[in-house]
Parts: C-alpha cells; sequence; structure tokens
C-alpha cells in the first residue's frame, strides 16, 4: 500500500463486490426474473378458488384468501383479501386486481405465512367500496 496503488486498490474492490449478496442479485437482476409481477406494481388475474390459510403463532385465526392466475404470464400466486366479510364479494373466476402488501424487502407481511400480495379490485370495483357498501358488485 503505498503511492500509485490505487488502480489496484479499486480493481480488488470491484473483484470482491460479487461477492456481496445484495450488490449481485441487485446487478443480475434477480428479483425481477424470479417476481410473478414482473417488476410491475399491480397485475390483473382470474381467481380460480379461495382458500383459507392459517395464521402464525402466537395467533390463532384463519386469513381469507384466493388463488389467482395473472393474464400476462398464467402464474398463480395467492393473494390476501383484506376487509371484514370481504371474501363474499369474490367469486371463481371473477377479475381482480392485486397489488404487492408491503412487507419488508418483498416478504411477507404480518402473521399470513407465504402470501405476498392482495386483492384491491373486483370486476374493475374497488373492494374498500364493496366492503363499506357503498357500491355493488358489477355484473360481468
Amino acid at each position: 500500500m503505498g503511492l500509485m496503488n490505487a488502480r489496484k486498490i479499486m480493481k480488488k474492490n470491484r473483484k470482491f463486490r460479487w461477492r456481496d449478496h445484495h450488490y449481485k442479485t441487485r446487478t443480475l437482476g434477480l428479483y425481477e426474473k424470479a417476481d410473478p409481477l414482473e417488476g410491475a406494481s399491480q397485475a390483473k388475474g382470474l381467481v380460480t378458488e379461495k382458500v383459507q390459510k392459517e395464521a402464525k403463532q402466537p395467533n390463532s385465526a384463519m386469513r381469507k384468501c384466493c388463488k389467482v392466475q395473472l393474464t400476462k404470464n398464467a402464474k398463480i400466486v395467492t393473494a390476501f383479501i383484506p376487509g371484514n366479510l370481504a371474501q363474499k364479494f369474490i367469486d371463481e373466476h371473477d377479475e381482480v386486481l392485486i397489488e404487492r402488501i408491503g412487507g419488508k424487502q418483498g416478504r411477507t407481511k404480518g402473521d399470513i405465512p407465504g402470501v405476498r400480495f392482495q386483492v384491491i379490485k373486483v370486476n374493475d370495483q374497488p373492494l374498500r367500496m364493496l366492503v363499506k357498501g357503498k357500491i355493488e358488485k358489477g355484473r360481468r
């Protein structure tokens, strides 16, 4: 380490940067490749079935979810249905709009295991307004 050594240090830093997990995943775009929404914030899909997921310890609840087949790439994801008795407004073969729940670093939020998305619209009607009773569900 001395004078005229900066180039060697920079070269070494560039080489060992690839050992950093976060740098490698960001540079190679590994998250976008594995992401079912392909980098988008929201996606449309069709409900294939309604399911219930058991909450993690110490909670004991059945969280209402649904399996959604995305229209853009036919991948099937599980989406959480937020709101009290909101699952009544979602039937099979309905078109829904899903978004990320927003847990830390793209992982699951709260006590729902393996669920990273939530339903925000059903047949182009906002789910929150349906639950409040301000609008009725649209006929398809």
